[in-house]
């Protein structure tokens, strides 16, 4: 637990634990699937180990994940926070500004995208597509995900297989297509993004990928106090 607060509000005392730095992405990642070490590594590329195996002990600790061998689940507890890591993630989208170019992880992004391959939608055989950042420093400028009807897998050096389809475009306007700001359709007309390969894949691939699951919430800015209905309006109101 982090510092108390000292105050009898449950908000506060929600706080001493949820508001150190990275546990909220820990559980995002949680809540996204990740259950061992190495996958909640990738999914927070920017954190250390030892203090996300620090983090770890401290949800397991206060009863918001359960440790079983070598996997993360999360308890009751933790799969309550859902509907909290939804919310933010609207209201992030529709109140936070720009993304600053420290913000975009090339890392972050080619694991989501991974995680969110529609693998029904993937050609029968296996397939890579190679991603190229030309923007990106040289050492995590190239990826490659390997996909198959059964499993998809991303890496940061080449697999070593032959590349089926190849998308070139800034890592901006890949986060962009990712988030949903940019529809594929109007970053190929625009030349911002590029795909090479032969036509039935390159027509294709932006099915491959099931998008961010926020990628649909709306943009505008909504009345203060309406935030509510907003996100009821999004992910639908249980009550």
């Amino acid at each position: 637990m982090g510092a108390s607060y000292y105050q009898f509000c449950p908000v506060a005392k929600a706080m001493e634990l949820l508001d150190e730095r990275w546990t909220m992405l820990i559980v995002r990642e949680l809540l996204a699937g990740s259950e061992r070490f190495n996958e909640l590594r990738r999914g927070v590329p920017r954190m250390s180990p030892t203090l996300l195996s620090k983090r770890l002990n401290q949800l397991v600790c206060a009863g918001i994940a359960d440790k079983q061998g070598d996997r993360y689940v999360l308890t009751p507890a933790g799969e309550e926070l859902r509907p909290v890591v939804d919310a933010l993630a609207v209201w992030g989208l529709r109140w936070i500004g720009e993304l600053g170019d420290r913000d975009l992880d090339p890392k972050l992004l080619l694991w989501d995208m991974r995680r969110n391959t529609a693998l029904d939608a993937v050609p029968d055989d296996r397939t890579v597509v190679f991603f190229v950042f030309p923007d990106v420093p040289p050492r995590n400028r190239h990826w490659w995900l390997v996909l198959t009807p059964e499993a998809a897998d991303v890496c940061d050096i080449d697999p070593g297989y032959e590349t089926s389809v190849t998308v070139t475009a800034d890592l901006r306007t890949m986060v962009a297509i990712w988030r949903g700001d940019t529809p594929w359709q109007d970053a190929l007309r625009s030349g911002a993004l590029q795909i090479q390969g032969p036509e039935p894949l390159r027509r294709s691939l932006p099915t491959w990928f099931a998008l961010s699951p926020y990628a649909a919430v709306p943009r505008p800015a909504v009345h203060a106090g309406s935030g509510r209905a907003e996100i009821a309006a999004v992910f639908g109101d249980n009550e």
